[in-house]
């Protein structure tokens, strides 16, 4: 039912969402720059939770190829409607169920999606798997803040039906990714304390099984 009422509430707001969005523009650009960075022509890369593809597009000229996904049929609608590469296909996929082989993508992106889904560590389980031996997970994401500015955000969020599932802070962020079989390689805080962020990119670790959580 949670996995539902989800579907429903990203799927109502699809069109208004890059309106939404606009604020964390600046932030988004400073994302993908940074993604740009560890990222190059040889990859193929699967997105995960790509919404309407404010990540995808501005990626895509930088790999071999991205296949970017969301569980959202209207979110992937939007994102069609933009010009984008031919290097980036966009689809309607579960991350928590993907259906392409073991150790097919070079990296997996998920931009801002694991705290507000209610099993991540699903998500997680199938980014490992379709991952390629030392590939990357590249995993920007907001954590829990302080103070009453964060606090007003969050408030005015929840009031359109918007849920976090998990609070995390940059460190039990990191070490509810490392449970789930990766490590860390990169870590920092980005974004402001009404909205603070911790971009993390970490290996797929193939001496380290994913915990059961």
């Amino acid at each position: 039912m949670k996995e539902q009422g989800n579907k429903t509430f990203w799927s109502r707001w699809s069109g208004f969402y890059d309106r939404f969005m606009y604020s964390n523009a600046r932030l988004y650009d400073a994302i993908a720059a940074k993604m740009k960075g560890s990222l190059n022509r040889q990859m193929n890369v699967l997105e995960l939770a790509c919404g309407t593809g404010l990540i995808s597009g501005q990626i895509a000229g930088s790999v071999k190829s991205i296949e970017a996904t969301d569980f959202s049929p209207e979110m992937i609608a939007e994102a069609k409607k933009k010009p984008h590469s031919a290097r980036l296909h966009y689809s309607v996929q579960d991350a928590t169920n993907l259906p392409y082989g073991s150790e097919t993508f070079d990296a997996v992106v998920i931009t801002n999606a694991l705290h507000i889904m209610p099993e991540p560590e699903k998500a997680l389980s199938e980014a490992r798997r379709v991952l390629k031996e030392n590939g990357i997970l590249i995993a920007p994401t907001f954590v829990h803040g302080e103070g009453i500015g964060f606090r007003l955000r969050t408030r005015m969020m929840e009031l359109t039906g918007f849920r976090t599932y998990h609070k995390w802070d940059a460190r039990d962020f990191e070490k509810f990714v490392s449970q789930c079989g990766f490590t860390a390689t990169e870590e920092r805080l980005m974004g402001s304390s009404i909205a603070p962020l911790c971009y993390l990119e970490a290996r797929k670790d193939t001496n380290k099984q994913g915990e059961k959580l």
